[in-house]
């Protein structure tokens, strides 16, 4: 029989000289194999588990309950969550009144990144939106998950490079193993009816796409913030509040020949 993956989790109560090594012990007596293990935000543990049978984990439940040195607070199937959990040491913090709206500080980057790459390696259609004020990291994040999860990235319109608005992609470019970038504010202020062509064939493909600044991007489009798989905000610190008032006028004149690519 195949074995499966568990997280269990659990709370210190009393962390006293080998605690770790007791519970690892009854994990080996019950054939129970650890595979990662870490501490994870505020005296809490995480173990991801590998066992052969489900009634192992049930035994081992009630077998946990029964010490006062510690509270197992979960002892599931691991989800995306969980595992980052384990190999970073904290959990993802998602919104209250939106649970599909993930917020990250400057300081998570790290987190950040594989957690998009996670995201990334998924097949099929996703859309992910990404707010955060300029020069946050945004973009450089999205790149590097994308280089994490082996994708070749697209930048439909973006300013990581002056200004890129495309109009048209070569054959090649339209693959469901790309991942398109789209700079909601670029797309709304430099582009025309072609970009926008283009834009809507592209969230028509089977493919992960990457959107920064959704707020603008769903004011100029027919697409709504219900059609978001995702929503993920990069702030510079907690008490940062993300708006959108220094793009109410372009930052370039339009007739200035450099200050975007069209290709």
């Amino acid at each position: 029989m195949e074995k499966k993956e568990w997280y269990l989790e659990y709370e210190i109560q009393y962390n006293r000289p080998g605690l770790l090594g007791d519970i690892s012990s009854l994990l080996g007596m019950m054939s129970i194999n650890i595979v990662t293990i870490n501490g994870v935000e505020n005296s809490h543990r995480g173990m991801l588990l590998l066992c052969k049978d489900e009634e192992q984990i049930t035994r081992l439940q009630s077998i946990l309950d029964t010490m006062d040195t510690i509270k197992v607070t979960k002892l599931r199937r691991p989800k995306l969550r969980d595992r980052l959990a384990v190999r970073h040491g904290r959990y993802i913090h998602s919104d209250i009144d939106d649970r599909k709206t993930f917020r990250f500080n400057r300081e998570d980057l790290g987190l950040l990144v594989d957690f998009m790459a996670e995201l990334f390696m998924k097949d099929g259609h996703k859309l992910i939106g990404i707010r955060g004020m300029p020069r946050v990291g945004k973009t450089e994040s999205v790149v590097a998950a994308s280089v994490c999860a082996n994708k070749r990235w697209l930048f439909v319109s973006s300013t990581l490079l002056k200004q890129t608005v495309r109009n048209q992609l070569i054959d090649e470019e339209y693959s469901e193993d790309n991942l398109y970038i789209i700079d909601g504010i670029v797309s709304a202020k430099r582009a025309n009816e072609q970009h926008w062509q283009l834009v809507r064939e592209i969230m028509r493909l089977p493919a992960t796409k990457v959107i920064e600044h959704p707020d603008i991007f769903v004011q100029e489009t027919e697409y709504k913030m219900d059609d978001f798989d995702y929503i993920i905000e990069l702030r510079n610190n907690d008490d940062e509040e993300i708006t959108y008032e220094t793009v109410e006028k372009p930052s370039m004149p339009m007739n200035d020949g450099f200050s975007m690519f069209d290709f």
